[in-house]
């Protein structure tokens, strides 16, 4: 399994690789980003270091 970076939504360093490819940059930064703006970070509780 690849290494989670996010752990709300299951977005992983290949995920961001992926992105990287066919964007010219990554854009899941942005798109957690906003997602933790409307409330739907559970960072707290998925994640097993408790950020």
């Amino acid at each position: 399994m690849d290494e989670l970076i996010c752990y709300c939504f299951g977005y992983s360093v290949d995920d961001i690789q992926k992105d990287y490819l066919a964007c010219g940059k990554s854009t899941i930064m942005e798109k957690i980003q906003t997602e933790k703006k409307f409330g739907n970070c559970q960072c707290g509780i998925k994640n097993p270091k408790g950020k």
